[in-house]
C-alpha cells in the first residue's frame, strides 16, 4: 500500500456553526459541502478544504457528542511563522482556550496550541518535520 499523505480528518462536534467559524477564521478553510438535514453518513456533516489544490487537507465535521477529555492528542496545521501573532489573536478573539507552549529546542519551530469547545486540541505550527529532524540530529563527528 502506498500513502500520499493525510487524506482527511473528521471532528465530531456539538455545534457545526461554531466549528465552521474556527476552521474558516483560523485555518482559512473553505466549506465545500453541507449535508443539511440529509445524512449520507452517521449525522449532519460539513466538509472543508484547508490549503490549496491537491495538497489541501479535507476536514469533515459531524454533528454529535463531541465532549472529549482534554489531552495532548492533537492535530497540527503548518502555518507561516510570520502569521502566528495574527493567528493567536484570532484564536483568542474566538474565545478559544489557548494553551501555553511546550518547551522547545532552538530551531524546532514555534506553535500556538488551543482547544475547541469539544476538547479537540489544535496546533498551529511554524516549522516542518525536516527542520525538526535537523535540530534533533546528533552533531557530526570530527
Amino acid at each position: 500500500m502506498t500513502s500520499s499523505g493525510l487524506s482527511h480528518v473528521t471532528f465530531i462536534v456539538r455545534d457545526l456553526d461554531r466549528m465552521e467559524r474556527i476552521l474558516t477564521e483560523v485555518l482559512g478553510a473553505m466549506r465545500v459541502y453541507d449535508s443539511g438535514r440529509d445524512t449520507f453518513s452517521l449525522s449532519e456533516e460539513r466538509f472543508f478544504l484547508v490549503g490549496e489544490g491537491d495538497a489541501a487537507t479535507w476536514v469533515a465535521t459531524m454533528l454529535g457528542d463531541g465532549g472529549l477529555p482534554r489531552s495532548y492528542n492533537h492535530v497540527a496545521f503548518q502555518v507561516e511563522r510570520a502569521d502566528l501573532p495574527a493567528l493567536r489573536k484570532t484564536v483568542t478573539g474566538l474565545g478559544l482556550d489557548v494553551r501555553p507552549p511546550r518547551s522547545r529546542v532552538d530551531g524546532e519551530g514555534e506553535s500556538v496550541y488551543f482547544y475547541d469547545d469539544d476538547g479537540h486540541l489544535f496546533e498551529l505550527h511554524a516549522g516542518s518535520l525536516r527542520e525538526r529532524l535537523a535540530v534533533y540530529a546528533p552533531p557530526a563527528a570530527e
